[in-house]
């Protein structure tokens, strides 16, 4: 792709959070960085749009729409031409793309575990009876499984929402992703960084993704300078992991997938929303054989899974 002779314009579409914003400003940088000497011929401007999903702050995102409703307004001012890129937290998007849009670059993967919010320095240290606030049902059932003691409450809003909410006591402790309070330099509001062995990661999670129009092949090439061909792969086999268990905010699923040269380990892991069961699969294969041991573990699991299992 060469610039030489003319200026790019670019509208970026993202969400208006704070932790949208600087995954966006992140998404800039990489962009720029990637097409240095030539970065005077990219002008990126950046629109936020206030979703669905920002502006209803209650509630069980299970019981108001799930994923999409972090993604369909910024999806459609792609579709209409009103924007030419969008910036999203992978573990957001639903596992079907709108027609006519795919998702043309994965940034690096950053810090996938989950941090502890609070005064304790791990979920054993947390009191009898402690009050932990979440909305994933994926949280949620896993902390029940742990400590079947803990009175487990909806706590929704933007980072800085929930580290408010348990610095003034309305919650003892929640649990957020490191990659979020890493990209916003709030870090330091983690008491303790939990292991995947204790908490499994959403599909995805820590994985920015850059969506576009199919038909865009300009832009579509410039955007192939900032993916990152580790978290492509990640990404493609918790996806199709999660879209075989047709995965959605209303059940409760992990995956984690770690490559390593040319294998690819895949954990995966589905639970009953009140945590009285959890069912863990975990399996390698080549990273060519990828999306196909995401289904394949989905499918084993849902074969392990009784009737009824993700009811609640």
């Amino acid at each position: 792709m060469k610039f030489e002779s003319e200026t790019y314009n670019l509208r970026l579409a993202t969400r208006s959070s704070p932790l949208a914003l600087a995954q966006a400003e992140q998404t800039v940088k990489a962009l720029m960085r990637a097409h240095t000497g030539l970065a005077k011929n990219l002008d990126v401007k950046i629109e936020n749009y206030r979703t669905t999903g920002d502006r209803l702050e209650t509630g069980k995102l299970s019981a108001i729409g799930g994923k999409g409703l972090f993604t369909g307004e910024i999806e459609q001012a792609l579709i209409s031409n009103h924007a030419d890129l969008a910036v999203h937290s992978l573990k957001d998007m639903p596992t079907e793309l709108p027609e006519g849009l795919v998702i043309a670059a994965y940034l690096s993967r950053g810090n996938f575990r989950e941090a502890l919010i609070g005064s304790y320095n791990s979920l054993d240290d947390l009191p009898i009876g402690a009050k932990v606030g979440t909305a994933s049902l994926r949280r949620q059932a896993i902390l029940r499984n742990i400590r079947p003691d803990l009175v487990i409450e909806t706590l929704r809003g933007n980072v800085d929402t929930r580290l408010r909410r348990v610095s003034n006591g309305d919650f003892d402790a929640s649990l957020l992703a490191v990659a979020g309070l890493e990209r916003l330099g709030r870090v330091g509001a983690a008491s303790a960084i939990l292991s995947p062995d204790q908490i499994l990661p959403a599909a995805c999670q820590g994985i920015i993704a850059v969506e576009c129009r199919e038909d865009d092949g300009r832009l579509r090439e410039i955007l192939s300078s900032i993916d990152d061909r580790d978290t492509r792969i990640a990404a493609k086999v918790e996806r199709a992991f999660l879209s075989e268990l047709d995965g959605s905010c209303r059940m409760p699923i992990a995956a984690l997938a770690l490559i390593q040269n040319d294998l690819v380990s895949l954990r995966g892991l589905i639970a009953r929303p009140d945590g009285s069961e959890l069912l863990e699969v975990q399996q390698s294969a080549r990273c060519s054989d990828g999306e196909r041991l995401g289904i394949e573990l989905a499918r084993q699991l849902l074969d392990r899974a009784k009737p009824g299992f993700f009811d609640y």
